[in-house]
């Protein structure tokens, strides 16, 4: 009988181990399913993730270039000729407006009034008033001016 108590352990383990072992194989079966299902779902988001990068990086190259186009083209459109020659009438203009408002006849007012002008005329040339002067002229919005001043005096 210690045979058969003996046997009968031996076999019920063997049986056990055989079952452990085909739960295993289940459970590994089970995982790498699982991960399978998982590298799916990576491998499509990285894809997406791939195309929308593609497309930003696309659009980026697409707005560089057309920056420095219109860089170039607003360099070209300010170094035109006669441009600096308007830039001087409108200097002139405004600061003979501003001398005959201040002192007639003297020099040094004149100076005074031309670099008052200048200062003037580039402290407008970014901004709003930028484009009333371009649309209205240089006179009109100077007159505006004249037209206060001299009903205060």
């Amino acid at each position: 009988m210690e045979n058969f108590d003996f046997i009968s352990l031996l076999i019920g383990l063997a049986l056990g181990v055989i079952l452990y072992t085909i739960k295993g194989f289940f459970t590994a079966h089970k995982f790498k399913k699982e991960i399978n299902e998982y590298k799916g779902h990576l491998a499509t988001q990285m894809k997406i993730t791939q195309e929308g990068t593609a497309n930003i990086t696309k659009e980026n190259e697409k707005l560089k270039k057309e920056n420095e186009n219109l860089r170039i083209t607003v360099k070209t459109l300010g170094q035109k000729p006669g441009r600096n020659e308007l830039r001087l009438l409108h200097i002139y203009d405004s600061a003979l407006r501003k001398m005959m408002l201040k002192a007639p006849g003297f020099a040094q007012g004149w100076e005074l009034s031309m670099q008052e002008a200048e200062r003037d005329y580039e402290d407008n040339e970014v901004g709003l008033k930028t484009v009333v002067k371009r649309v209205f002229g240089p006179s009109i919005t100077n007159k505006n001016r004249d037209t206060d001043v001299s009903s205060i005096d």
